[in-house]
């Protein structure tokens, strides 16, 4: 009921009577339209975009640099054309681009979506899987999540307060009060603590049933008994029900003791009273109603909630309990899961009237500290789920309603519970199937699998020795005609190779370098790297026959005619060089025409190229011992090796 001064919410449904308001609050600036905001307000970058964009970053940062490097060396120091330049200039900007990076990790994380399906979690956010798995705290509901959401009634425990009733009509009394059909949490429990829930309705007729809804907190049946009598029940919240009945003090105290108690226990209450209605018709105010019990409500816990904490806190994710409730509930309820009973009411952290012993200790600290917060409105949810992420934790929420949304939005994974509403599910990034908490954990540990496979450290280490094995050793390859290993290169060479793949072998085993993302893969695995090196290495020289073939057309009748890559002789070609020697001294002194001459005569092959190499030899070696350095010197020689008597030359001139 409201009374003249009192504010109406935006969104309220009136469920009787009428009034006359004046309009304050409009738009985001109303209670509804708040956490509406909220929810827009909020653009959270994940953690995964993050490293992306660092990646990127870095790749930029560094092309940069090589990029002025570059221009520095080619241009002023060497010299070179412009043309070259940009070449040059264009391979490193295209090199030090991670092209393929974001299509392996979008693949990769669209393979994981579809297995955190199979396992009970739809992703609506296909990076929320890398959040997940980095996930440290997880801010969880107790209703529905931790316990199983199904009510029981220890009656054992029942508190009668009406002279000469006793427990089982107590507990029958609360039963009338309930739905038999699309029964809440409440009802259901009440109903079927009896033998048979008919008995609810058993000798009586229903006049009317009052539902329970938020502003009156109680229900309330109208029933005929056998005798004709009109009678009226009601269940609901303790304090609803005591103003109800306007209890005086004592009875007031009782009851609160009981419900203290019952919080220790970590049970909830539900209040219990009676009237008689004279006038015999549905909208009479019936006479004084009398107070008859408190019945306490257990909420069992799930049966893997325990183990499931437990695990949790074995991967390294913190649970803390979020709850509507008492705190000594949450204490009891807490204590029983393992999760400690270091809890807070949220109003004396976050509220406008806060806990003055609390006061000289940061909020931060404490809801850092916190194994769970009672009392807590969807405000207080956004709050702490804030300042949980300024302590720099990845911070998951679980929410099932519409006033969670600004909390799910705020929260680094967002994750919507089974039969969540649909406000619930749009703020959320991760859907649960099915309900309770093991599903979260087994979604936690499925998304650190495919994230390990995406950062993959050992595999890091693994390419890294591989392509510096590769590629170095690709060096032999190409500076050779033939097979690359049976040539030895120059000691220079070999000496930088082994040197290099000694470091890299030593990086790739023993390295753990936490801010390179690298981890040693050991021995056993480098020594598979090098294997499979080699044996890759093999194949190349071939490809290099190939690719000879193909770009001159006449390497590979070589290869055949000539056995060039199949020779073990030393300084193999040395004849042909020779020739070809031969040949340009013959043309340049005019022994020999220059379009005739042939390297490789029609017949005869190497044994005849090879008497012209020596004749050449022996030609060139008189030249050689004959030239004198004078400029007569010179003459004479030239005049010999054109075959004229120089004795009788006579005089002569240049």
């Amino acid at each position: 009921m409201l009374g003249p001064g009192e504010e109406v919410f935006s969104g309220s449904t009136c469920k009787q009577g009428e009034i006359e308001a004046v309009v304050i609050a409009t738009g985001v600036h109303t209670f509804f339209g708040k956490a509406a905001h909220l929810v827009d307000s909020t653009n959270q970058v994940g953690h995964f975009q993050q490293v992306l964009t660092a990646i990127g970053n870095f790749c930029i940062i560094s092309i940069a640099v090589g990029i002025v490097i570059e221009i520095i060396v080619m241009y002023p120091i060497q010299r070179r054309k412009y043309r070259d330049g940009i070449d040059n200039l264009l391979v490193l900007l295209i090199g030090g681009i991670p092209i393929a990076m974001p299509t392996v990790l979008s693949v990769t994380m669209a393979i994981g979506s579809h297995k955190l399906s199979e396992q009970g979690a739809i992703t609506k956010r296909m990076t929320a899987i890398e959040e997940m798995a980095g996930m440290d705290v997880l801010c969880s509901d107790k209703t529905g999540t931790l316990t199983l959401n199904k009510l029981s009634v220890d009656k054992n425990l029942i508190e009668v307060c009406a002279r000469g009733v006793e427990k089982e009509e107590v507990l029958l009394l609360a039963a009338r009060a309930s739905r038999t059909e699309n029964q809440d949490a409440i009802d259901a429990a009440m109903v079927g603590m009896l033998a048979d829930p008919k008995e609810a309705r058993a000798g009586i007729r229903e006049i009317h049933f009052f539902p329970f809804n938020p502003v009156d907190k109680r229900t309330a049946l109208t029933y005929i008994d056998g005798n004709g009598d009109w009678h009226r029940v009601s269940k609901g919240a303790p304090e609803q029900i005591l103003d109800l009945c306007n209890a005086r003090a004592d009875l007031r105290k009782r009851v609160h003791s009981a419900i203290d108690k019952y919080a220790e226990r970590g049970l909830r209450s539900l209040a219990v009273a009676r009237q008689t209605v004279p006038e015999k018709t549905k909208e009479s105010s019936g006479g004084p109603w009398e107070f008859v019990g408190v019945l306490p409500l257990f909420d069992p816990p799930r049966h893997d909630s325990a183990d499931t904490i437990r695990r949790a806190l074995d991967l390294g994710v913190n649970v803390k309990m979020i709850t509507g409730d008492q705190l000594a509930i949450a204490k009891e309820t807490g204590r029983r899961l393992g999760m400690g009973s270091n809890m807070y009411p949220s109003a004396s952290l976050l509220g406008n009237h806060k806990d003055a012993n609390l006061a000289a200790i940061p909020v931060e600290e404490l809801i850092e500290k916190a194994d769970g917060f009672a009392g807590v409105f969807p405000e207080h949810k956004y709050e702490i789920v804030k300042k949980l992420q300024d302590l720099k934790h990845i911070c998951g929420m679980t929410g099932d309603g519409v006033n969670d949304a600004p909390a799910l939005k705020r929260a680094d994974i967002g994750i919507a519970v089974a039969d969540a509403t649909d406000a619930a599910r749009g703020a959320s990034d991760i859907v649960l199937t099915e309900p309770g908490l093991s599903v979260i954990i087994s979604a936690v540990l499925t998304s650190r699998a495919i994230f390990q496979r995406m950062k993959n450290y050992t595999m890091m280490s693994a390419l890294y020795l591989q392509v510096s094995i590769v590629s170095q050793a690709l060096i032999f390859v190409t500076r050779s005609r033939g097979w690359s290993f049976l040539e030895r290169p120059g000691w220079l060479l070999l000496i930088a190779f082994w040197i290099a793949q000694a470091i890299a072998t030593g990086v790739a085993v023993l390295a753990d370098w936490e801010f390179a993302r690298i981890k040693g893969i050991g021995l056993g695995w480098a020594g598979v790297i090098w294997l499979y090196s080699i044996v890759f290495y093999i194949p190349l020289d071939m490809l290099k026959f190939a690719i000879r073939y193909i770009l001159s057309g006449t390497a590979w009748n070589n290869l055949i005619d000539n056995k060039t890559a199949f020779t073990t002789k030393q300084n193999y070609g040395i004849e042909e060089r020779e020739a070809q020697w031969a040949l340009a001294q013959r043309t340049l002194h005019g022994l020999q025409n220059q379009e005739t001459a042939n390297v490789f005569p029609e017949k005869g092959g190497y044994r005849e190229l090879s008497e012209i190499a020596e004749q050449a030899k022996r030609r060139a070696e008189i030249a050689r011992l004959r030239e004198l350095h004078t400029l007569k010197g010179h003459v004479e020689s030239v005049v010999k090796l054109k075959g004229l008597d120089i004795e009788t030359a006579g005089h002569y001139t240049v």
